[in-house]
């Protein structure tokens, strides 16, 4: 056979696998409102820029004319290359459900582990888009039990997916079901986004869940993007459809550095650094009892008013996301009253704990927004474990070495004061707003418990609020943030139009910031 013809069998070899499952497949996937694979494909990265591995790939290694002619295993059901991504290199696992249901089959995941050690050793973005119903079993073969004992020797993605994480960035989109073993692989990235009605993620899908325990439930039910955005806060981010979903992908990625070893990337802005924003002198109420939502705070602060939210359906007594202050990107943690007052529970230290291991993973700087009233107390959270939980917040907070600041827009009391980044954390910069207490607790509740005897001795039952408030109102006197910062316990109290300039200027000042550690072997966090 002469070269040109070899060539263009070739060519014939890489359009069918090309056509994924075949035009029948792929209208049916297009038909449920998924996009296929390589459609998404072509989303994600910056145009003309993928460069494919792997296309030639097949289920058992076979060869075009072995392959059955219902059941195409193009590329083995993974699409697996690197591209650019706003210009810089990222390495991407496109799942492909018109094959073998985007099943992980044994060729597929060589394909797979060779992306995921280029991705290390160059120092590069992963990127998975995950549409699979989890590990193959080819049920047309019948149980082969070699392939059963094989199993012991498995495992090899989660191990390598641990080692990636926090040298390079590791994004798991859900653009369909991810069942069992790629249900692991979203669960251990850092940024895991969902679409809405069609993506689930569970350990054992419906029919697994039924035989077990006997319980006849749906796949969205089981783990749909309303179930790990609200309930179990496993989802970071809900989207209308694929081609959002992977628009965020883009957009999160931009505020990233491409390995731990960098930079995050600045993006300049014509939104001016000193720009002085009237509404801050309107948002916090003038009762210390009425929520006030802390987005407005935020949008008013950063670039364009832009800020990307991470799990913002889920513990919403505590904002995290990422934004820009002078094209710096930075991540904010932030109380918001709007959701059981702003107090600090189970899940919201859970959130916070992760988001801030994040930003310090790859040198985002962070900005901490104090409304807090503390930590919630009572049976229930303790039974919950409030007190490890809270530890991992104070834990993050006191490990990260990337520049810090805090502002205390409102209160910021007890623990909470402290894992919001209080004065013993290391902040850059410690900023006030005027009308702000920092105190061990609010004063009604230090009446409540130094005064009880007395109140209880009062005349009537309004008599003793009267003179619980008088002495709130006399306690309060020792916690106004005057006081503080006579003591110089706060860098400045500050005009709240004046917080955009002095973060910029924080920001450019600490942009070599560098803390020494005493050397241990790993840390000992909470669990």
């Amino acid at each position: 056979m002469k070269m040109k013809d070899r060539v263009e069998k070739l060519a014939e070899h890489r359009r069918r696998n090309e056509g994924m499952g075949g035009p029948e497949r792929v209208e049916r996937q297009r038909a449920k409102g998924k996009l296929d694979a390589r459609s998404r494909l072509t989303l994600l990265f910056d145009p003309g820029t993928f460069e494919e591995l792997g296309l030639l790939a097949a289920h058992h290694g076979n060869l075009p004319e072995e392959d059955e002619a219902d059941k195409p295993s193009s590329a083995d059901g993974v699409i697996t290359g690197t591209g650019e991504i706003g210009g810089r290199p990222v390495a991407a696992a496109i799942y492909d459900f018109t094959v073998f249901g985007g099943s992980i089959g044994e060729i597929g995941e060589r394909k797979v582990a060779r992306l995921r050690d280029l991705a290390l050793k160059n120092r590069i973005p992963m990127v998975w888009l995950v549409d699979s119903g989890g590990a193959r079993l080819d049920a047309s073969a019948g149980i082969d039990p070699r392939r059963i004992a094989g199993f012991a020797d498995t495992g090899y993605l989660f191990r390598e997916q641990v080692v990636m994480s926090g040298v390079v960035p590791q994004v798991a989109a859900m653009m369909g079901p991810g069942a069992a073993g790629t249900a692991y692989i979203p669960a251990l990235a850092d940024f895991l986004p969902m679409v809405k009605g069609t993506s689930s993620i569970a350990i054992g899908g419906p029919y697994l869940v039924e035989s077990v325990v006997g319980e006849k439930v749906t796949e969205e039910e089981l783990g749909g993007s309303k179930v790990h955005n609200e309930l179990s806060g496993v989802a970071d981010a809900e989207y209308a459809d694929d081609k959002a979903c992977i628009e965020a992908v883009r957009e999160y990625l931009s505020f990233f550095p491409s390995h731990c070893e960098d930079k995050p990337p600045r993006r300049p802005s014509s939104d001016p650094f000193d720009r002085r924003d009237e509404e801050l002198l309107k948002v916090v109420p003038d009762s210390p009892r009425q929520a006030f939502d802390m987005h407005k705070v935020i949008l008013s602060l950063v670039d364009d008013r832009k800020f990307f939210p991470l799990k913002p359906r889920w513990a919403r007594n505590v904002i995290t996301g990422l934004a820009r202050i002078d094209g710096y990107p930075m991540g904010i943690v932030a109380n918001n009253s709007m959701y059981l007052g702003g107090i600090l529970d189970v899940n919201a230290a859970d959130k916070a704990a992760r988001f801030i291991n994040l930003c310090d993973a790859f040198n985002l700087p962070l900005l901490f927004l104090q409304d807090v009233p503390g930590f919630m107390v009572g049976t229930k959270v303790e039974q919950q474990g409030i007190i490890r939980h809270g530890a991992k917040m104070m834990y993050a907070v006191a490990s990260a070495t990337v520049p810090k600041f805090t502002v205390v827009v409102r209160k910021g009391y007890g623990a909470g004061y402290y894992v919001m980044n209080g004065r013993a954390f290391e902040p850059d910069l410690l900023l006030a707003w005027p009308g702000a207490e920092i105190g061990v607790m609010g004063p009604e509740g230090m009446v409540s418990i130094a005064a009880r005897k007395l109140l209880q001795s009062a005349e009537s039952p309004e008599a003793a609020e009267a003179l619980k408030k008088e002495l709130a109102e006399n306690l309060r006197q020792h916690i106004r943030i005057e006081r503080t910062a006579a003591l110089a316990m706060v860098d400045d109290v500050v005009d709240p139009r004046d917080t955009r300039r002095l973060l910029a200027r924080a920001l450019k000042r600490t942009a070599n910031k560098k803390v020494e550690r005493p050397f241990r072997r790993r840390e000992i966090s909470p669990v």
